[in-house]
Protein backbone atom coordinates (compact mmCIF):
# COMPACT_ATOMS: atom_id res chain seq x y z
CA UNK A 1 0.00 0.00 0.00
CA UNK A 2 1.57 3.71 -1.28
CA UNK A 3 1.53 5.90 1.63
CA UNK A 4 1.35 9.57 1.22
CA UNK A 5 4.78 10.27 1.75
CA UNK A 6 5.72 7.96 -0.90
CA UNK A 7 3.20 9.32 -3.08
CA UNK A 8 4.26 12.80 -2.00
CA UNK A 9 7.92 11.92 -2.99
CA UNK A 10 6.58 10.24 -6.48
CA UNK A 11 5.29 13.39 -7.39
CA UNK A 12 8.16 15.29 -6.23
CA UNK A 13 10.49 13.37 -8.44
CA UNK A 14 8.24 13.47 -11.60
CA UNK A 15 7.96 17.14 -10.88
CA UNK A 16 11.68 18.46 -10.38
CA UNK A 17 15.14 17.41 -11.05
CA UNK A 18 15.63 15.47 -8.46
CA UNK A 19 16.18 11.38 -8.33
CA UNK A 20 14.10 9.27 -5.83
CA UNK A 21 16.64 9.39 -3.33
CA UNK A 22 17.00 12.82 -3.28
CA UNK A 23 13.10 13.24 -3.51
CA UNK A 24 12.93 11.15 -0.98
CA UNK A 25 15.54 12.61 1.96
CA UNK A 26 14.57 16.13 0.91
CA UNK A 27 10.68 15.10 1.99
CA UNK A 28 12.05 13.46 4.62
CA UNK A 29 14.02 16.46 6.02
CA UNK A 30 11.35 18.93 5.14
CA UNK A 31 8.53 16.77 7.34
CA UNK A 32 11.47 16.31 10.06
CA UNK A 33 11.70 20.56 10.12
CA UNK A 34 8.37 20.80 10.86
CA UNK A 35 8.16 18.39 13.71
CA UNK A 36 6.18 15.85 11.41
CA UNK A 37 6.42 11.46 10.74
CA UNK A 38 6.46 10.37 7.52
CA UNK A 39 4.27 7.32 8.51
CA UNK A 40 1.39 9.57 10.41
CA UNK A 41 1.64 12.25 7.33
CA UNK A 42 -1.77 13.61 6.64
CA UNK A 43 -2.74 15.98 3.36
CA UNK A 44 -3.55 18.82 5.26
CA UNK A 45 -0.01 18.47 7.30
CA UNK A 46 1.38 17.91 3.80
CA UNK A 47 -0.18 20.97 2.26
CA UNK A 48 1.27 23.04 4.81
CA UNK A 49 5.08 21.25 4.52
CA UNK A 50 4.94 22.15 0.51
CA UNK A 51 3.44 25.41 1.17
CA UNK A 52 5.85 26.58 4.01
CA UNK A 53 9.45 24.30 4.05
CA UNK A 54 9.70 22.63 0.88
CA UNK A 55 10.51 25.82 -1.41
CA UNK A 56 13.31 26.74 1.43
CA UNK A 57 14.66 22.98 1.00
CA UNK A 58 14.16 22.79 -3.13
CA UNK A 59 16.03 25.38 -3.61
CA UNK A 60 18.83 24.73 -1.99
CA UNK A 61 19.34 22.05 -3.72
CA UNK A 62 18.87 24.35 -7.06
CA UNK A 63 15.44 23.36 -8.23
CA UNK A 64 14.45 25.94 -10.63
CA UNK A 65 10.90 27.41 -9.48
CA UNK A 66 10.75 25.48 -6.45
CA UNK A 67 6.73 27.05 -5.31
CA UNK A 68 5.05 26.05 -8.71
CA UNK A 69 7.11 22.38 -8.16
CA UNK A 70 5.35 22.07 -4.80
CA UNK A 71 2.11 23.43 -6.36
CA UNK A 72 2.43 20.63 -8.67
CA UNK A 73 2.68 18.23 -6.09
CA UNK A 74 0.24 19.27 -4.22
CA UNK A 75 -2.40 19.13 -7.25
CA UNK A 76 -1.34 15.73 -8.15
CA UNK A 77 -1.50 14.45 -4.12
CA UNK A 78 -4.84 15.91 -3.77
CA UNK A 79 -6.02 14.26 -7.26
CA UNK A 80 -5.08 10.69 -6.25
CA UNK A 81 -6.58 11.17 -2.44
CA UNK A 82 -9.53 12.43 -4.09
CA UNK A 83 -9.86 9.25 -5.74
CA UNK A 84 -8.03 6.80 -3.96
CA UNK A 85 -10.92 7.14 -0.69
CA UNK A 86 -13.26 4.96 -0.51
CA UNK A 87 -16.44 5.77 0.36
CA UNK A 88 -17.22 4.61 3.97
CA UNK A 89 -13.40 4.31 5.12
CA UNK A 90 -14.15 6.82 7.98
CA UNK A 91 -12.98 5.28 11.23
CA UNK A 92 -16.28 4.62 12.07
CA UNK A 93 -17.09 2.26 9.02
CA UNK A 94 -13.40 0.50 9.62
CA UNK A 95 -14.35 -0.26 13.00
CA UNK A 96 -18.24 -1.56 11.87
CA UNK A 97 -16.57 -3.94 9.43
CA UNK A 98 -14.03 -5.10 12.12
CA UNK A 99 -17.10 -6.03 14.60
CA UNK A 100 -19.31 -7.52 11.85
CA UNK A 101 -16.89 -11.20 11.79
Amino acid sequence: METLFDLAAEKLEAHSDLDKLEARGTLRLALKGAGLDAHTLSVPQLEVVMEKIMPGELERRGVWKPQQVCSRVMTDVKARAATSAAPGDDPEAVFRRLGSD
